[in-house]
């Protein structure tokens, strides 16, 4: 039906001889008719890990698109582990066209020098998503836990359980650094609509 009224719209006709009309525009009007609402990007930000996962939102109802963790060699200096970053998370942004990031801000109470350089790392995957024209929005850890869990104190277990469940996946996905990243795109998700999400300006530009 759907796909009808664009066509109708577009005046795509069907040749009543052939019985054939464009297949390069019909397989682009499938495609946009069958498009879910919202294909969001979450992201757990770490030099040495930096966990992704892509979510398709369509209503209340999420489906996993793909999932997994970015890893850098410990003996690599840090100029080159931010390079694979960039990269390898450019090169999923551009495979799996997500339209929309969620990024966990950063929270430290002891180690600076950790927090420096993960703050590396969280740069450089901003950058990434602002690239390729992402809208990218911010949720504190508090955030998350709630939007998942009903609870701002939440552990880390009740999370990664309720990234389970609302999923349907088998199992908790491994590393921890994944699921918080399937976790920060269930967050957005949810917040998305509800105006609690605080959205990062990147100035025109980059």
């Amino acid at each position: 039906m759907i796909l009808t009224q664009i066509m109708d719209f577009f005046n795509i006709n069907l040749d009543k001889q052939t019985g054939q009309t464009n297949v390069c525009m019909l397989q682009f009007m499938k495609k946009k008719a069958g498009r879910s609402e919202m294909r969001i990007l979450g992201i757990d930000p770490g030099y040495a890990i930096l966990g992704y996962g892509i979510l398709d939102m369509k209503g209340n109802r999420f489906s996993v698109v793909t999932y997994g963790s970015i890893l850098t060699d410990a003996g690599m200096d840090m100029p080159s582990r931010l390079q694979v970053l960039y990269d390898r998370l450019s090169e999923i942004i551009e495979e799996y066209e997500p339209e929309e990031a969620s990024i966990e801000e950063l929270f430290f109470n002891n180690n600076a020098k950790t927090a420096i350089l993960v703050g590396e790392a969280r740069g450089v995957a901003v950058l990434a998503c602002a690239k390729k024209g992402l809208k990218i929005s911010e949720y504190t850890p508090l955030q998350i836990k709630q939007a998942l869990v009903g609870y701002g104190r939440a552990d880390k277990k009740q999370v990664q359980a309720m990234v389970k469940a609302i999923l349907n996946l088998e199992k908790v996905p491994k590393p921890d650094d994944t699921a918080d990243a399937l976790a920060a795109a269930i967050c957005h998700g949810h917040s998305a609509g509800a105006g609690g999400r605080r959205q990062l300006r990147i100035k025109e530009g980059i």
